[in-house]
């Protein structure tokens, strides 16, 4: 059903695929690809469906659709090796669980060349990660912001990743936030339910959209209320998409404290620091934290090997800590 000439792929829907989702149409029409292979191409914009663009891997497809796909050639993950200290929670020869310390960036991209997760993986495993989807993440199952903590997934196998990356889209790897926001969200827990998509005007922003956008899903729960002023936050992803907590928190009127992006507009949070008794310290110390409050701390999945199920947990660091610390 398929033609493949040089980087091009062309296919052919059979009857019997009608009705089933595009990529896992295509897992089956196109043997030797994976299905986060597969989706991170449509994502990227390499599929075109009766001459159309189509970025969604989700959509139907129906008989008779015609399907071109680009096949880039695959990058060699080049990022040099580098000693940088990893907080190792768990390790065996499938997968490592790290935790990721604030500040770290997750893979080399423009303005980060060095000196990210992928540099002290490079170094940590040598050549034993898994080159994934033609891209510089060797190894990387999902990934964390910049300037959040927390617990990462590294796969050291093509099948580790695989496995790990259908958890992720069928919702059986679990992920637990903690996240410092603005106010006391009433209720007290529920589900954020809603499209998410580039901010149509700052580039550098997710936005909940109304089309073009993709489903997000965040279930969330108060931990700790802090003065009717501040409230801890858990936060259970059912998707990942980018910044998902941090746009969907700002969504319901509860940003993150510290957040560059999505956090607290400007002059909103000091009269509401006063307000709930805070001192003058308390209050620099809460408007001082220098970046997103979120955590990622805790984690469970399925051993792609073993097929038991794992759970690992991660204190907040210090600056967290502190920062709970002067709310209290």
């Amino acid at each position: 059903m398929s033609s493949e000439e040089s980087d091009v792929l062309r296919v052919s829907v059979p009857p019997e695929a009608a009705g089933e989702r595009l990529d896992k149409a295509l897992v089956k029409l196109c043997p030797g690809f994976s299905r986060s292979r597969l989706q991170s191409l449509i994502e990227s914009n390499e599929l075109y469906l009766n001459g159309e663009p189509c970025d969604t891997p989700s959509r139907k497809v129906k008989a008779g659709d015609q399907i071109f796909l680009s096949l880039p050639d695959l990058e060699e993950a080049d990022p040099q090796p580098q000693d940088i200290p990893l907080s190792m929670v768990f390790e065996d020869e499938h997968l490592l669980v790290i935790d990721k310390a604030a500040g770290m960036v997750v893979h080399p991209a423009a303005g980060n060349p060095d000196g990210t997760l992928v540099n002290a993986l490079l170094y940590h495993c040598g050549d034993s990660l898994s080159g994934i989807n033609g891209v510089k993440r060797p190894g990387i199952v999902h990934r964390l912001d910049k300037d959040t903590s927390g617990l990462m997934l590294v796969a050291k196998t093509d099948q580790a990743h695989q496995s790990l990356s259908a958890q992720l889209q069928d919702r059986t790897l679990s992920r637990l936030y903690l996240a410092l926001v603005m106010g006391v969200p009433l209720p007290r827990s529920g589900t954020i339910e809603t499209m998410m998509g580039r901010h149509p005007t700052n580039r550098l922003r997710m936005a909940v959209v109304n089309k073009n956008g993709k489903d997000a899903v965040t279930h969330f729960k108060v931990r700790q209320d802090f003065h009717d002023t501040l409230a801890l936050v858990e936060c259970r992803l059912a998707t990942g998409r980018t910044h998902q907590i941090r746009v969907h928190m700002e969504s319901i009127g509860h940003p993150l404290i510290g957040d560059p992006l999505y956090g607290p507009a400007k002059g909103l949070l000091p009269p509401r620091l006063r307000k709930g008794g805070y001192d003058e310290a308390g209050q620099a110390g809460i408007l001082g934290f220098s970046r997103q409050a979120l955590h990622a701390t805790a984690i469970s999945f399925i051993h792609p090997a073993s097929g038991e199920t794992m759970e690992f947990g991660a204190e907040v660091p210090d600056d967290f800590q502190g920062l709970l610390d002067i709310s209290i």
